[in-house]
């Protein structure tokens, strides 16, 4: 018991006196300190006292579509710590393709009895899919943060990067470096966050293909773009954007001496690739922040309105593009 004490105590950040009152009940703790002991007592793997255990843990859900694309760890680490500094412990739900369906992660996370669920990308983000499986979580008032642009009749907030200033950016790059055949390769057809971009672009001109977010699709993808003519291309994620500068080697063909390639998320390592990758940075850092601050909120019984925050992205201009070559 006294080890227990005393690893629980150094955890939360407290005394062990202050621990053994959180155990026993006791008053004279206050409900932040009280939440932080019994945090540290979850992550540490003890089970709570009797007396405790009918009490919501104060955990949280965290959704991610996959685990694959860097920008989602890196949002997950955000959320977490940030959450941490909150009182919350997270749970992690990564799905992967042929693996447990979203609906089957909440039903699970539901019967944890989470005190919330940030959801950072889902079939949410696809306005052809599936979405009834949300119903459970209206159903239960539960605390939701979506985080990326998705169909907007769940009656969640959303977090979201600005996708139109995103793909303007990107758009405004190539034609400064003459680019005037430029290609699009973007998520499915339902996609809402590539639908966004498209939109943005009305009335430029412009190649689409589209294809899902892996990089051998990708390269598929922006190899028939290349035959299409394209000098240009901007991709909805990086590791689209990493497919199609595959795609113009096996091809023959230099990036970005023939082909400029533009990416989105400036997600890890992005800086280390060759070359180094012309990305739209998403503030991923802010954007988790600002989710579980909304979540919090909404589980400490303010009211918090069903809006979308966009947030703005920035260009990073690396060694990926370059000016249109000049045509015999």
């Amino acid at each position: 018991m006294t080890k227990r004490l005393a690893e629980v105590a150094k955890k939360a950040g407290v005394s062990e006196a202050t621990v053994s009152r959180v155990l026993n009940g006791r008053n004279g703790v206050s409900e932040a300190t009280r939440a932080s002991v019994l945090t540290a007592l979850d992550v540490l793997g003890y089970e709570r006292p009797t007396k405790l255990r009918g009490e919501r843990g104060r955990l949280v859900g965290l959704v991610l579509p996959e685990l694959q694309n860097p920008i989602f760890p890196a949002l997950a680490e955000v959320v977490t710590a940030s959450l941490a500094q909150r009182g919350f412990t997270p749970l992690l739900a990564a799905r992967t393709i042929g693996g447990v369906p979203e609906r089957d992660y909440i039903e699970m996370l539901l019967d944890h009895q989470v005190s919330g669920v940030v959801f950072a990308g889902g079939s949410y983000a696809l306005a052809d899919a599936e979405h009834g499986h949300y119903r459970a979580l209206t159903d239960r008032r539960m605390p939701v943060v979506m985080v990326n642009a998705g169909v907007s009749d769940l009656g969640f907030p959303h977090i979201s990067t600005d996708d139109a200033v995103a793909v303007e950016q990107a758009y405004g790059h190539l034609r400064s470096l003459g680019h005037e055949r430029i290609g699009m390769v973007m998520g499915p057809e339902d996609h809402v966050p590539s639908r966004r971009k498209l939109a943005a672009l009305e009335g430029k001109q412009f190649l689409v293909e589209r294809t899902s977010f892996s990089m051998e699709s990708a390269r598929l993808a922006a190899a028939k773009l290349i035959d299409r003519g394209v000098t240009g291309m901007i991709c909805a994620s990086d590791v689209l954007a990493l497919g199609s500068i595959r795609a113009a080697r096996r091809l023959g063909l230099d990036v970005p001496g023939d082909v400029s390639v533009v990416g989105f998320d400036d997600s890890a390592l992005m800086t280390c690739t060759d070359p180094p990758l012309t990305t739209v940075r998403q503030p991923i850092e802010l954007m988790g922040q600002s989710a579980v601050d909304l979540l919090v909120n909404q589980i400490e019984g303010s009211g918090v309105e069903p809006d979308e925050l966009l947030f703005e992205p920035e260009l990073v201009v690396r060694g990926s593009t370059g000016p249109a070559r000049k045509r015999d």
